[in-house]
């Protein structure tokens, strides 16, 4: 590190973020970043991780060691080319280069592994960031899910990635927009009520004729459906808490936060 960088490390609070409130099984470990801590300036201030947002990376790779360095990740998180689809990695498999600092991100929007120490990772600015692990801790999966993702079927892909009987996983749903600041138009209603008519349920009409989504209980309702029934978080609204959470939607142009999940190496 430079000596210019190293003072402005110095400087800054460290970095904070959300411990998951889930029985998660010994020797599996989560974190949900918050907004502080960083070295990011203007809309991407500070701790942005995100490497494809515009910010300049020289502050973005400052933000990821000191997240590494704080948190004490076992190895570089598997940092992805997230896309809005439901493309599923295996970090432990024949893509296990992701996360190197020489590979290139893979386009994904989720990710998987029974190997100690592989970091799933996931970034976002309102869109959900799902959790998932075995209840023997001997694999984990991180998801990312904004309308198109659940619409898609990016959850059920994870959950066939994971390959166990889906009544022995716990699942954590972390920040994201909540139901009283996401809008959407009715072509994004229709698109869930034509796989499930019960989705109605996730939707209320605006003054303006537009629609309210609920992105958690569409997520709940996706996940049950699958016979996931431990499902926790689900509570914290990016858009509303502007001092905790970037948000796209509020913002614009903006940073990202990191979702993480790995199994420790004294676990298996």
């Amino acid at each position: 590190m430079r000596n210019d960088e190293h003072a402005r490390v110095l400087d800054l609070r460290e970095p904070a973020w959300l411990m998951p409130d889930w029985p998660s099984p010994p020797g599996v470990h989560a974190l949900s970043t918050l907004r502080n801590g960083g070295v990011s300036l203007g809309p991407y201030e500070s701790l942005n991780l995100g490497a494809h947002v515009g910010d300049d990376p020289a502050s973005v790779a400052i933000n990821r060691r000191r997240l590494n360095m704080l948190a004490g990740l076992p190895s570089e998180p598997s940092w992805l080319t997230q896309v809005h689809g439901t493309e599923v990695v295996d970090l432990a498999g024949a893509l296990s280069a992701v996360g190197s600092p020489s590979a290139a991100p893979v386009k994904a929007d989720a990710s998987w592994t029974r190997r100690p120490a592989q970091v799933c990772a996931i970034l976002t600015a309102d869109c959900l960031p799902v959790l998932f692990a075995t209840e023997s801790g001997d694999a984990v999966a991180a998801a990312h899910a904004g309308w198109r993702g659940l619409s898609c079927g990016v959850l059920e892909a994870t959950v066939k990635a994971l390959a166990v009987d889906p009544a022995t996983l716990l699942v954590w749903v972390g920040p994201a927009i909540g139901p009283t600041h996401f809008e959407v138009g009715p072509e994004v209603r229709e698109v869930f009520l034509a796989n499930d008519a019960g989705a109605v349920l996730a939707f209320k009409q605006n003054s303006r004729g537009r629609w309210m989504a609920d992105l958690f209980l569409l997520a709940r309702r996706r996940l049950v459906s699958l016979g996931v029934t431990r499902i926790y978080g689900a509570g914290e609204c990016t858009y509303s808490q502007g001092k905790r959470f970037f948000s796209h939607r509020r913002e614009g142009p903006t940073g990202r936060q990191a979702t993480l999940i790995w199994i420790s190496e004294a676990a298996i």
